[in-house]
């Protein structure tokens, strides 16, 4: 079999005019970059008609080193929805460079699901990220001039700066640095650190915000950090927000792409879900519902980390009502949750299986918490075999939960039918079924003990010291009625990477919290999670080359 890059390399792609016009819009309509590639005006979207319109949430099992494929099936199921007379846009995130030279690599799907330029896609694309990532550092830049050149005026206290510096690269060497070193000419000295452009507030507000005044608002209630009086100093106070919001004019348009088969394909945003809400723009969302009769769409990692922040925060703040939830399972992701080693996941194995279930059987009732009714998709390799499928069917048969084999990867739309079915019909089955987990006014503590306890399925939340003050400072400053987008492991349903399957009987350990009070979230951090990855002993960028034609090899 090919790989993703050949295969994408082989396949014949349509101008961007003949996708924007499956979509009824104009050519003069389009920001075009090349001929591939082209950004949409925010004037297309339709406020009115993207509420009548179905919005499909494909989520999965807890990832392991296997991988679980939630893009290729985002991909696959919108082939196959519009194979079966459904006319369907996917909407997903960005790759971020980090991921694409670290360990993961690309974002753009596989196999014969995937969107294209899948080169481009993974390599810079229509320059987003270093617009986000230039925004970010350009009010880092702004902060650290004014305890230099005006002689800190606003009594900010360096030692209480919260605001970093990002990179969309993973750089362990820059998580914690001192900066301002050389002398009186060289800054104030103190310690800062960066974390990658996928975890900067300003991606995170980019993919809550309405429009460009909008986002605006939000860069100017970026809280930078405190005085020396206690007081908060936020991004308003240095005059930061209209020269942030510059860079960002054409970041804030979504990407209009492609499918292998040539169906529309919008990308925009890519926080990360262990870090951030890891949902694409409410922009996009609301874009592909306004153009098209559904929409696909994915949020990172499992139910419990990106569902829940697709479902709780960007939901509830864009006014979205998703109508049915797609949860990716693959046999050899099951049989690592069974106990099996990762060298041994392509033996035939169905008691394995068997014992992984009970991470699938979570996820189905994390999503039945939403008052959604979950598809399982078994997205299918070639080492699976029929009795360890039949395994997966009929335990979800005996929950009542529909279930199809997803081969999108080998057959593209045509092996992704069935569960395009299955998708159409519980999706016209609901309307206006979708109920989110908790309300905004709750407070912080209740907010957190309902989503470690029903989701997770923890027995109880624990704050440090610190993190108990944070509680109480937040509601002095009016900021303990937002969401909570919890920083945790995505390996494991509990805040320890090491416990597989379904834990029971654990405690969720809050260390401290975060505080985008720009983009309108709280972030209480579990465990040792940190914001800014590391590569591993052997990146992809190794893999990665191009020759004096410009031909790229490597990426996948």
């Amino acid at each position: 079999m090919n790989s993703d890059l050949e295969i994408a390399k082989a396949s014949t792609m349509r101008p961007i005019e003949e996708i924007a016009a499956k979509l009824g819009i104009a050519q003069s309509d389009l920001h075009q970059y090349g001929k591939y590639i082209a950004k949409l005006p925010l004037k297309l979207i339709d406020e009115k008609a993207s509420k009548q319109k179905k919005l499909i949430l494909v989520t999965a099992i807890t990832p392991t080193p296997a991988g679980e494929g939630k893009t290729t099936t985002s991909i696959g199921l919108t082939e196959g929805l519009n194979r079966i007379g459904v006319k369907t846009t996917v909407v997903i995130r960005e790759p971020s460079l980090g991921p694409v030279f670290g360990i993961k690599g690309g974002a753009a799907g596989g196999g014969y699901a995937q969107v294209l330029p899948m080169e481009d896609i993974n390599l810079h694309f229509t320059g987003d990220l270093a617009a986000v990532e230039k925004a970010h550092n350009l009010l880092s830049a702004l902060v650290d001039n004014h305890l230099q050149s005006k002689s800190n005026s606003l009594n900010l206290d360096p030692r209480r700066i919260t605001w970093k510096r990002v990179i969309d690269m993973n750089e362990r060497a820059l998580r914690d640095i001192i900066i301002g070193l050389g002398g009186p000419k060289q800054g104030v000295p103190r310690q800062t650190g960066f974390d990658i452009t996928a975890a900067s507030e300003i991606m995170a507000a980019l993919c809550l915000a309405k429009d460009l005044e909008n986002l605006k608002e939000k860069f100017g209630n970026i809280l930078v950090g405190f005085t020396y009086d206690d007081e908060p100093v936020y991004a308003r106070d240095f005059k930061a927000q209209g020269a942030m919001a510059a860079l960002m004019k054409y970041a804030i348009m979504p990407n209009l792409v492609q499918t292998i088969e040539g169906n529309p394909a919008i990308i925009h945003g890519g926080p990360f879900a262990n870090i951030a809400q890891g949902t694409n723009t409410l922009i996009a969302t609301k874009m592909g519902l306004s153009l098209s009769d559904y929409v696909v769409t994915e949020a990172g990692f499992a139910s419990e980390l990106g569902a829940e922040k697709f479902l709780n925060i960007k939901c509830q703040y864009g006014g979205l009502t998703p109508n049915a939830s797609v949860v990716v399972a693959t046999i050899r992701a099951l049989k690592y949750h069974g106990g099996v080693k990762l060298a041994n996941l392509k033996e035939d194995n169905p008691q394995a299986v068997e014992n992984g279930l009970v991470n699938l059987e979570k996820h189905i009732e994390n999503i039945k918490h939403f008052n959604l009714s979950p598809v399982v998709a078994i997205n299918k390799f070639a080492t699976d075999s029929d009795a360890e499928i039949d395994v997966v069917r009929a335990h979800c048969e005996k929950l009542g939960v529909k279930v199809a084999v997803c081969e999108a990867w080998g057959k593209g739309g045509e092996g992704a039918v069935e569960l395009a079915e299955m998708v159409k019909e519980a999706a016209e089955e609901c309307t206006t079924c979708f109920q989110p987990l908790y309300d905004f006014e709750w407070d912080i503590e209740k907010k957190l003990h309902t989503i470690a306890t029903k989701l997770y399925g923890a027995d109880h939340v624990e704050y440090t010291v610190k993190a108990k003050t944070q509680i109480k400072q937040f509601e002095k400053l009016g900021l303990d009625k937002l969401p909570v987008c919890v920083a945790k492991t995505q390996k494991s349903l509990s805040d320890d990477q090491y416990k597989l399957g379904r834990p029971k009987d654990f405690t969720v350990k809050i260390r401290e919290f975060e505080v985008a009070a720009g983009a309108g979230f709280l972030i209480p951090i579990a465990g040792t999670i940190m914001r800014m990855p590391g590569l591993p002993s052997l990146p992809s960028a190794e893999q990665i080359d191009i020759d004096n034609e410009g031909n790229i090899s490597g990426l996948f």
